[in-house]
Order: structure tokens, then C-alpha cells, then sequence
């Protein structure tokens, strides 16, 4: 299952986007200051006669910045719900005069849009091998995780992670296991919502069975706060690709890629 983010920005006197967010509120704010609640109940609504089940929505850290999060399912149709949701909110936006900005940094020195992904295992005890493939992997398929080059604005950015670990709990690795799910779930942070999620939660899913097959195991967890410059530097820990030519080239050069791509 995946959590959307996204701006609202108003259109111009000529029915263009701008960069004029649709409010200035922030992080789980309420109204007045937060003036997405009525659209984002009417894309709810939609998504639940279309058979998506929105699960929670709210104002998120930017100004105009929103998040709604829908059910889990099988891959497939957790893919065909991620395109859906973002047609459903660009169609709803557009209908109340307003622009669905998908990309993940549409403003500068303001907080960026991800597309975080959740992934589970019906046998828990292979989580950690899940979690190990995927670790193993991830730099090899940042490329399709974060596929433009605003993308690279957004790593490292405004909580955003950038270094290669996980923690549990903890908002500032890159995989975040969660409290209430240990060993039962796991989420990876640095994906947004351009990319594509059909190869997307392909290559997520190969690279688990490779750490299940392998018997691979995890690195400690971190528990620091890697937003933290100095924290970061002492942990010594590697870092996703900070461009999108050098994600490009490390995912051209993997042999897994090729191989899962057919590339």
C-alpha cells in the first residue's frame, strides 16, 4: 500500500497552474487554516464508490501540502489504486478550480511530496530478510523510485531520508519499521509519487525474494536522528544516488535491474 502526497495550488485568471498554494496551514492543522478538508472528503467519497477504501486524510507540512492514504492489497491492485488516486485527485482539484501537483518538489525550501511504500510478509519470520533484499538493492533502483530530477531536490530535504539504513520508528531512515508493526511491516520513505508504481513495487518485490532466497540479514538498526548533519556524518552510512544521472547510471550498470526488466 502507498501514502500520497500532493499540493493544491490555485489556477491563474487564465485557468493555468501557478505556485500559489491553496493555503498557507501545516502539519494536521484544522480549519479555517486548512482549506483541503471538503476536497479531500469528496475524493474520498469518490475513491469509496470506485473501491478504494480511503483510510485517513490530512493537511500535511507544506502550505497547500495534503496526504490521503487508502487500503492495502495484493501488488497489482495496490498499483492500479496509486494511478486511480491520482487521476480521481487531479480530476476533483481541477473541478473546485484548483491545480493537483504530483511532483516531489514543486517548492523550494518547503517540504516535498513522497510516495511512501508499505510492504508486509505473511511469514513474518522473513521479514527481515525482506527488509535485508531490499536494503541490499536500493541504490540500484532509485532510478525508478525517484525518476526525475526534482526528485533529487527532495532527498535529504525536510525530513525526506537520504542514507541507506533502517530504524524502528524512526522517520529519518530510509525504511521505517513501525512501532505497532514489528516484524510485521515495513516502509520505505525515499519513493515519490512520479514514479511508476507497477515497476516500482516490481523491483521492491524481487529484491525482498532475493533477501528471502539468500538468507540475507539486515545491519543494526539506527536510531539516531539522520536529520541531524552531525549525527549522519558519526553513523558513517551510505547514500542514495543525489542525482538523477548517477541513479540512471547505477541502475543501467545492475545486473539485477536487467534482469528483472528485461533490460
Amino acid at each position: 500500500g502507498s501514502e500520497v502526497e500532493f499540493y493544491l495550488f490555485k489556477l491563474d485568471e487564465n485557468g493555468n497552474p501557478s505556485k500559489i498554494p491553496f493555503d498557507n496551514a501545516g502539519y494536521m492543522d484544522i480549519a479555517p487554516e486548512d482549506h483541503g478538508e471538503n476536497i479531500r472528503r469528496d475524493i474520498c467519497f469518490t475513491l469509496e464508490q470506485m473501491g478504494i477504501t480511503p483510510e485517513s486524510s490530512h493537511h500535511e507540512e507544506g502550505p497547500g501540502q495534503n496526504e490521503i492514504d487508502f487500503h492495502y492489497s495484493d501488488a497489482l491492485t495496490a498499483a492500479d489504486d496509486a494511478q486511480t488516486f491520482k487521476w480521481v485527485v487531479r480530476t476533483k482539484a481541477y473541478a473546485s478550480g484548483l491545480y493537483a501537483d504530483f511532483s516531489p518538489k514543486p517548492l523550494k525550501d518547503k517540504a516535498g511530496s513522497g510516495m511512501h511504500i508499505n510492504i508486509s510478509c505473511s511469514d513474518e519470520s522473513k521479514m527481515k530478510n525482506v527488509l535485508a533484499g531490499i536494503l541490499k538493492h536500493i541504490e540500484e533502483i532509485t532510478y525508478f523510485l525517484n525518476p526525475v530530477e526534482n526528485s533529487y531536490d527532495r532527498l535529504g530535504e525536510c525530513k525526506a531520508p537520504k542514507y541507506i539504513c533502517w530504524g524502528e520508528e524512526n522517520r529519518s531512515a530510509l525504511i521505517r519499521l513501525p512501532a505497532s508493526k514489528l516484524g510485521k511491516r515495513l516502509e520505505i520513505r525515499s519513493s515519490d509519487p512520479e514514479c511508476n508504481p507497477y515497476i516500482a513495487y516490481s523491483l521492491i518485490i524481487y529484491a525482498a525474494l532475493d533477501g528471502i532466497k539468500n538468507n540475507l540479514l539486515p545491519p543494526p538498526p539506527v536510531e539516531e536522528n539522520l536529520f541531524d548533519d552531525e549525527s549522519a556524518v558519526l553513523k558513517n552510512l551510505k547514500t542514495l544516488p543525489d542525482t538523477l544521472d548517477s541513479a540512471k547510471n547505477l541502475a543501467f550498470e545492475s545486473e539485477f535491474v536487467k534482469k528483472i526488466l528485461s533490460l
